[in-house]
């Protein structure tokens, strides 16, 4: 029985065409034999230029690439392939952590992940598998986005089925998001109505909210799902789901108003966030209250690892992050709805 559904996974996986790049021969022979047993159908390249070459002229799923190489290093090849190629799925290898590209040529670049070289290729397994998840995603976002009317009611009707199908897939890896994105999105709307925002702005949080850690979909299942506490590698590869998220969205011009809720609600008003380190009035508006929903929701929520916490913590954690996490304005329209409009907030998280 293990057999045959090994036998169909590989079948399946064949479908997708990687292409490694390293200078070293003898990794990219290593990788050959250990992603063909995968089933994957593999190339394996040891010139840079050869392989931009081939990603120009061919398809290719998913690429792994070595950052420290000769004549050039990985940030270039993929600086190349990025000027005729957006969508390809890029994974980059490190012989040391110590020497990743820093995150803003990562952002820049549109990398989706990287770790470090092993003898071992089980971690590297499980980033190409997440890798598949998001590109089969990808595939179906534009298979949607490709088949789309002109008429606004099977727009409507196409946006919502592919909302719910992407979210229920997230849901089924990480049993925290069931229910937390529905009141993220809740909770934004409920700020945004405070504000007096006009209908498109409530419209964009409410379906930012939903969607804000749809990347989560190209986190290996095993750090999601981790209860003891993450590794700093681990906790690098949690923090690459807004680029993750972006990556999958931005195929369907329906999602474009949610792009800088997906990709910056994790941002810090002091600029220690991530992914771009924006600060201030460089977050998107709406990031910023998508990321106090988000926040209040995490803390008020029941975790494997601690109960949710009392009301008076949360309303002095969010004082205390006034001006250092969060938008100091926006904090205040928030903490006045803790403190004389909680039974709104309870009404939320009753339906959830």
């Amino acid at each position: 029985m293990r057999k045959g559904f090994n036998n169909e996974q590989n079948l399946d996986n064949s479908n997708y065409k990687i292409i490694a790049v390293d200078d070293e021969e003898g990794i990219v022979d290593s990788l050959s034999i250990f992603l063909k047993r995968s089933g994957y159908n593999f190339t394996g390249v040891t010139d840079p230029q050869e392989a931009i070459e081939k990603v120009k002229n061919e398809h290719f799923d998913l690429m792994i690439l070595d950052f420290i190489m000769t004549p050039f290093h990985g940030d270039q090849v993929v600086e190349e392939i990025r000027k005729f190629n957006k969508d390809l799925y890029i994974l980059l290898l490190t012989g040391h952590k110590d020497l990743a590209p820093p995150l803003e040529t990562i952002k820049r670049l549109d990398i989706q992940g990287y770790c470090e070289k092993s003898d071992k290729f089980d971690q590297l397994l499980l980033l190409i598998e997440s890798g598949i998840k998001s590109i089969k995603q990808m595939n179906e976002i534009k298979k949607i986005n490709n088949e789309l009317s002109d008429t606004y009611e099977k727009l409507e009707q196409a946006y919502l089925e592919s909302i719910q199908t992407l979210r229920y897939t997230v849901e089924a890896k990480d049993t925290y998001t069931r229910g937390h994105s529905d009141r993220v999105s809740e909770f934004s709307v409920l700020i945004g109505k405070h504000l007096h925002l006009p209908d498109a702005d409530i419209d964009t949080l409410r379906i930012g909210g939903l969607f804000h850690d749809i990347g989560k979909i190209g986190v290996p299942d095993t750090i999601l799902q981790k209860e003891a506490k993450l590794t700093n590698d681990e906790y690098s590869q949690i923090k690459q789901h807004p680029n993750i998220g972006v990556h999958i969205l931005s195929h369907a011009k329906i999602f474009q108003n949610i792009l800088p809720i997906v990709e910056h609600h994790h941002e810090r008003f002091d600029g220690t966030g991530y992914p771009g380190r924006l600060a201030g009035q460089n977050i998107p508006y709406l990031a910023r209250i998508t990321s106090i929903a988000d926040s209040f929701d995490a803390m008020s929520s029941r975790r494997s690892y601690r109960d949710s916490l009392p009301l008076d913590v949360i309303i002095s954690e969010f004082q205390k992050g006034r001006g250092t996490q969060f938008d100091p304005k926006l904090t205040d329209i928030f903490l006045d709805i803790l403190e004389n409009h909680f039974d709104e907030i309870e009404e939320i998280q009753e339906k959830h």
